[in-house]
């Protein structure tokens, strides 16, 4: 996601908008008509969006939409937000692992965070699996000067020590892959090759990659290929227009419905969550759209 939209300060607008009287000017027209009837989906793709892209909207409402448009999950939430969901029958298509002390700039590849970063997880794949959801985010961290060889060799020792927990608790560790040509600078997971070759040394079937569409179409392109040829390794799917992280609309580059049918094609049963972030006056009515456009 673009720097000026945190993740993890969006997430905290989500969980204290519902102390707010209102919305958007919009919300009540478009959750009316969201609810007005349940969009009937193909089933070849199992939708979810990222709680994060809509900060303005109480979780509760977010949830009651989500669910009115056919999604199956809601992307990224904390512990505290686990039952909202549950009430609304709802999975979590990825369960949000950044705090005040963890972030994507802060992760595995250095020595010096994997104890702490295993005492964390441990806890993190406790509340995941309590709540009967399956995957947990994790991030690299940034080079801050490690060649990739030695950063992989790095996030190995980390994420190896967690690993036998993780199995364990039938919870999936997965490793986000973010570009660092524009958004996340310096970030090490920022090529599908360098990500699976870390599946391949961790040796983990409850290891996986986050092949988020937006970050990878910036970083190497190639999407069909990259999907075809490493797919066994990703366990979850995020959306994003090119350039700029919006709507997947004709004022980007890609060719969403040719890309879902390249994930069907691989037999994938996970999640495909939309993360962007809606420029329009109703980001509802923007969501389902989209949605609709990735149903093939």
């Amino acid at each position: 996601m673009p720097e000026k939209h945190s993740r993890r300060q969006m997430l905290k607008q989500v969980a204290t908008a519902a102390m707010a009287a209102t919305a958007l000017p919009s919300l009540a027209a478009s959750l009316s008509s969201t609810h007005s009837s349940s969009t009937m989906l193909k089933g070849n793709i199992h939708h979810s969006a990222c709680a994060w892209c809509y900060p303005n909207i109480p979780l509760d409402d977010l949830c009651k939409a989500f669910k009115a448009m056919g999604l199956e999950a809601i992307d990224l939430l904390d512990p505290p937000q686990f039952a909202t969901a549950h009430k609304y029958g709802l999975d979590c298509g990825i369960v949000a692992s950044i705090n005040k002390d963890w972030d994507i700039y802060r992760g595995w590849n250095h020595i010096e965070h994997h104890d702490p970063l295993v005492e964390y997880y441990y806890h993190m794949i406790d509340e995941t699996a309590n709540a009967g959801f399956k995957n947990l985010i994790c991030f690299s961290g940034a080079r801050k000067g490690l060649d990739d060889e030695q950063g992989l060799l790095n996030c190995a020792a980390g994420l190896q020590r967690i690993m036998p927990y993780a199995e364990k608790k039938k919870v999936t560790i997965v490793m986000e892959l973010l570009n660092s040509k524009k958004d996340h600078h310096d970030y090490q997971c920022d090529h599908t090759a360098w990500g699976a070759a870390l599946a391949q040394k961790i040796g983990s079937n409850n290891f996986k990659l986050l092949y988020d569409i937006y970050h990878m179409q910036i970083m190497e392109g190639d999407l069909i290929r990259n999907i075809t040829d490493y797919h066994a390794y990703i366990a979850h799917y995020h959306t994003g227009g090119v350039p700029g992280r919006h709507e997947l609309d004709d004022t980007q580059e890609i060719f969403y419905p040719a890309v879902m049918r390249a994930i069907v094609a691989t037999g994938y049963k996970g999640y495909v969550a939309q993360e962007f972030v809606p420029t329009e006056k109703d980001p509802l009515s923007a969501l389902k759209r989209c949605v609709q456009i990735c149903d093939v």
